[in-house]
């Protein structure tokens, strides 16, 4: 019989802790795929609002959130005189409360931001939003909870505004959130002259060093980066992904335990067995080899069962009625590879004491023991 075979073999007469091994990986996988995917597509959603056709985004210096970022609304102005820009547009990013709603996303735009324009009206339409006007327009999913359409009056913080028209987007956040002319969101929240960001879009031929060395010279408080630069360098996404995987590996360690208990387990109810298999030939090296086949059989089994379990859940909380429109899992082949390294790796180690053990029986010794 093949080393694999009597793997296999041995893996199916112990179903029970075969199952239990495999399961600690399983919960491992499934952990870290789906905190990976989750805070991962939230990431991406995020992105996506900033990219609006532009290639840019410039916002201020060394600030930890967004929403803390001023920059001047006349910036928007002297990037359009430089040839090097297409369009420029403002955006303004902030929190809402609404009835029965402590937060709610607020995005004050220009009514020639191109987001609107691209979006599916439900109702209402792109002409009732003025840039010196005071209708707001609705994502989908804030029109569902705020119970409202285009010609009603919502209540948004200390006021209410005329509903201009109800849209459907793909992304999320934009989904579930108000869009406010710029000049009205920042009346309304005190920021006047002001925007938490400037999207760039280059002209053709054009590229983006050219903004930067110009936001530089100009402009020493703010800083202009691409979509991927800004995508690697933004702390908020830095912290959400290093959680993600630190989450995952707090369930790794987890499973690496049950590895290494049902393992241990296998090889002390084993020692006649293997006392047997040591007196048939086997060599000490066979035998560690065995039980590190049975561990990485076992990592395999929960690597499959924890990335089906991943997939079935990530599935069923988009499509879960609450939060449809928020939930986008993105979960790609470099995060199931990670999964894999990390439960082999986990399978190996949770092996290497049982194996020790096994490869160091004295087989005279072993036939006696009760």
């Amino acid at each position: 019989m093949s080393l694999w075979k009597l793997i296999l073999t041995n893996l199916r007469r112990h179903r029970v802790r075969t199952a239990i091994g495999a399961t600690g990986i399983a919960l491992g996988v499934a952990t870290l795929l789906s905190v990976v995917g989750l805070l991962g597509g939230a990431v991406k959603m995020f992105e996506k609002i900033l990219r609006s056709d532009a290639e840019m985004v410039v916002f201020e210096r060394n600030v930890s959130d967004l929403f803390f970022s001023n920059v001047p609304e006349t910036l928007v102005e002297e990037l359009e005189e430089q040839s090097f820009v297409k369009e420029a547009q403002p955006v303004l990013f902030t929190i809402i409360a609404a009835p029965d709603r402590p937060v709610v996303t607020c995005f004050g735009i220009r009514a020639s931001d191109g987001r609107l324009e691209k979006a599916e009206w439900l109702s209402g339409g792109l002409e009732g939003f003025l840039d010196d006007g005071r209708g707001v327009v609705l994502g989908e999913r804030a029109a569902d909870f705020l119970k409202a359409t285009a010609g009603d009056e919502v209540e948004l913080g200390q006021d209410r505004y005329p509903v201009a028209g109800v849209v459907r987007m793909e992304n999320g956040f934009e989904n579930g959130g108000v869009f406010m002319p710029l000049k009205e969101c920042q009346r309304a929240f005190h920021k006047e002259g002001g925007s938490s960001v400037v999207t760039v879009a280059l002209a053709e031929g054009h590229e983006p060093r050219e903004v930067k060395a110009w936001i530089d010279a100009h402009h020493d408080r703010l800083t202009a980066l691409e979509n991927e630069e800004f995508s690697r360098s933004y702390s908020q996404f830095r912290i959400l992904k290093t959680t993600a995987w630190v989450v995952g590996g707090c369930a790794f360690l987890l499973g690496g335990l049950s590895v290494t208990n049902t393992m241990i387990l296998s090889v002390f109810s084993r020692i006649r067995e293997l006392a047997v298999l040591r007196v048939c030939g086997f060599s000490r090296g066979q035998l560690a080899r065995m039980i590190l086949g049975e561990s990485l059989a076992l990592s395999s089994i929960g690597v499959l069962a924890g990335w089906l379990l991943s997939i079935g859940g990530l599935r069923l909380l988009k499509v879960l009625p609450a939060l449809q429109g928020y939930i986008e899992p993105q979960v790609g082949m470099r995060e199931v590879l990670g999964a894999v390294v990390l439960a082999m790796l986990t399978g190996v180690g949770g092996a290497l004491y049982p194996a020790i053990h096994a490869a160091k029986l004295k087989p005279a010794e072993a036939l006696r023991f009760e």
